[in-house]
């Protein structure tokens, strides 16, 4: 499951300055957003120097707007008050946009000074607006008149969403408390850009260089080119290069046939911020645990992983953990097949070892190509990915009338980046819907994985605003003029996280915080990862999956062995994952103020679960950037299974219907009741509109190949 999300990078509401070298009313990053399209980021006038003055300009005018909502003597209404809220801080949304852009894909030395310095001062204007007494007052006059008041359905919404994020980050707390929780959470901004700037200096700093053409044997030449071309980048020439990054990696490790070069990499890989190094996070974690095992208590609850699912649909851990444990052991007993399938090929070739975790990705193709006929090398073949970027787009087009058309006339942040206006309806009534930027490609500065992030949210609360949102990936540049070439499981993430992005465009509310992606957190994977069953539907692959030489598409034999083989190997791709997720919920339900030791947790409990030798954590702590570089997925990394329970479920209803994955009707659904609405309605009401019942397990289970239990 690769599905790493990260949707903003950067979400806070304002920090304090740092050293200025430019005055306000000079500074590009002030000004409202110009230009056609609604307006756009001015990311060809960025300067990391630029981010301080236009930070402390913007934090005053917030506090000036804050200032005058809690200065009036009337009483308070939601136009005066919870309306006037949400349209204050318009300059700091704008900055937040770029900046999560530059210290997520830009970020170099002079960025990554800025980040550090400006992340806790971030977190205590964020407290400060939080903490005020007099605002937060006239918030919950509001809230507890809403039902008598005459709002509308999203108005109530909008209200009772923003009490809540008020009351949970300790609105409601005393003085005494506030300030303490105010210290914590600086400190943990700091903690996170720590943790974060270490990972990317290790994946920077440790690269596996191979200096023969023996130390290739196994490599598809496409690979070998990425790996020749990324060494000469280096000034390396006449060398392979592979970096320590998922999307250069894994290739490396399924196709090498050197063993102790597989080892080697692997190793690497894997010790990403453990390496007992100026850059080493397992001190970073334990501050970081006991940090949130405070803040938690401050707040009223038992342990942070509480705090975290009680504002989630699954509410308390222990309905978190009952689902995963409830795929655990079925998954386990997959792996231990599979295992058993791999070591008979390597006996069959003179092995004299036990499969390791080095292994899995190796043998497992083998096993693939034994049991499937079926070659990912050659699948690989046809998955080009200017033509998947094609698919995603004509998709799209088919489910919600979308059109994509790239343009020119856009600032970038790099000249990687392009764009495309996202229209909707005929020649005569053809309606702007957003823009799209696409970063498919590694390079220095960049965090790894795959994400969406939103630079603009979608409303029409003081006028109509269409949203803009990105897709950033890491893929390996080849060399010049061709074709990149990418796994399949590459072209699911591609899929996943363009279900993202289409959440965002296909937003239709009144309020910026209610829309697109800005639901609970075990809800927002459920549209991503249901877009990911339209990759090996027939129209697609017909269409976009054409070989990269004989323009060829791919032939129905191939795409049989593709449909026969879905649920192989669902044994290690749901361990590897379902080990971080519990890992996660089990140090934040053990962390309750004293200091944990990550590697020694880790250890403990892959014991207790019976976690198969030959498989790691998809994430290991010290690289484990969903939960250890922010709050985004902390206590949470649950919420994939979690989602994909929902995905599965409502993937059979297309699969059951008249139009298959095109059935018109139900796309149209689909749109009126998931992907539109936001957080205008509760979670699981939407699916519950969408599904006309609550969600099953039995499809996901149906889906990995795994016994349903009784009654799903």
């Amino acid at each position: 499951m690769k599905r790493r999300s990260f949707l903003a990078a950067a979400s806070a509401t304002a920090l304090i300055p740092m050293t200025a070298k430019a005055t306000a009313p000079d500074n590009p990053l002030l000004a409202p957003w110009t230009g056609p399209h609604g307006g756009l980021p001015p990311f060809d006038k960025v300067k990391p120097e630029l981010f301080g003055p236009a930070y402390e300009a913007a934090m005053a005018q917030e506090r000036q707007e804050i200032f005058v909502l809690t200065a009036k003597r009337s009483a308070p209404t939601f136009e005066s008050i919870v309306a006037a809220l949400e349209n204050s801080g318009r300059a700091l949304t704008r900055i937040n946009a770029v900046f999560g852009v530059f210290t997520s894909t830009m970020n170099d030395a002079a960025m990554q000074k800025v980040e550090a310095q400006t992340t806790p001062k971030l977190a205590a204007f964020s407290d400060e607006i939080i903490q005020n007494e007099q605002l937060f007052a006239r918030i919950k006059a509001v809230y507890d008149a809403r039902e008598t008041a005459g709002l509308t359905p999203e108005q109530k919404r909008l209200t009772w969403v923003i009490h809540n994020n008020f009351t949970r980050q300790g609105a409601a707390l005393d003085k005494a408390k506030k300030a303490r929780l105010g210290e914590i959470n600086q400190a943990l901004a700091s903690l996170y850009t720590q943790f974060s700037q270490n990972e990317l200096a290790d994946e920077e700093s440790y690269t596996l260089v191979l200096d023969a053409e023996a130390d290739l044997a196994g490599l598809p030449e496409a690979t070998r080119a990425s790996a020749a071309a990324a060494a000469e980048d280096k000034g390396l020439k006449g060398k392979w290069l592979f970096s320590n990054t998922r999307s250069s990696m894994e290739p490396f490790l399924v196709y090498s046939e050197r063993r102790d070069l597989r080892e080697k990499g692997w190793r690497m890989w894997i010790s990403r911020g453990d390496n007992n190094d100026a850059h080493d996070n397992k001190k970073v974690i334990t501050g970081i645990l006991k940090l949130r095992a405070e803040k938690a208590q401050l707040l009223g609850f038992p342990t942070y992983a509480h705090w975290v699912t009680a504002d989630q649909m699954a509410k308390t851990p222990d309905a978190a953990m009952a689902l995963m444990m409830q795929v655990w052991a079925p998954a386990v007993a997959r792996v231990h097949e599979e295992v058993a399938d791999m070591q008979k090929v390597a006996d069959a070739e003179g092995a004299k070892f036990k499969i390791a975790p080095w292994d899995y990705r190796h043998y497992a193709e083998k096993v693939r190509k034994a049991r499937y006929d079926l070659d990912q090398n050659e699948v690989k073949s046809y998955l080009q990915l200017e033509k998947l970027r094609e698919a995603i787009h004509w998709a799209a087009g088919q489910l919600y009338g979308f059109t994509f058309t790239q343009i020119s006339d856009v600032p970038v942040c790099h000249p990687d980046v392009r764009v495309w206006e996202v229209t909707k309806g005929g020649p005569n009534g053809k309606q702007r819907v957003g823009l799209w930027y696409f970063d498919p490609y590694a390079r220095a500065g960049k965090q790894s994985g795959a994400w969406m992030s939103e630079y603009r949210s979608q409303e029409r609360f003081r006028g109509e605003v269409t949203p803009i949102v990105s897709n950033n990936c890491n893929f390996v540049k080849g060399k010049a003029g061709e074709p990149v070439l990418i796994s399949w499981d590459d072209a699911v993430t591609l899929f996943h996280e363009f279900g993202h992005a289409l959440h965002g465009l296909n937003s239709n509310v009144t309020y910026p915080t209610l829309a697109g992606t800005n639901v609970v957190r075990d809800f927002v994977e459920f549209p991503s990862q249901l877009n990911e069953h339209w990759l090996p539907t027939k129209p697609v692959l017909t269409k976009f999956a054409v070989h990269y030489q004989t323009g060829q598409p791919i032939p129905d034999a191939l795409v049989a062995k593709i449909e026969k083989a879905k649920t192989f190997n669902q044994g290690f791709k749901t361990v590897e994952y379902l080990a971080s997720a519990i890992y996660d919920m089990k140090i934040h339900l053990a962390a309750k103020g004293q200091a944990i030791d990550p590697a020694a947790f880790e250890k403990t409990t892959m014991d207790e679960i019976g976690m198969p030798s030959e498989i790691v954590m998809r994430h290991r702590p010290t690289q484990f950037g969903h939960i250890f570089s922010g709050d985004g997925y902390s206590a949470g990394y649950y919420n994939y299974i979690w989602a994909d329970t929902l995905t599965a479920d409502a993937a059979e209803a297309f699969a059951q219907a008249p139009g298959g994955f095109y059935d018109k009707p139900l796309a149209k659904r689909l749109h009126d009741d998931i992907m539109s609405v936001g957080n205008t309605i509760e979670a699981g009401e939407a699916f519950r509109r969408f599904r006309g019942r609550d969600v099953q397990i039995g499809a996901l289970m149906r889906d990995r190949g795994f016994p349903v239990p009784p009654g799903a």
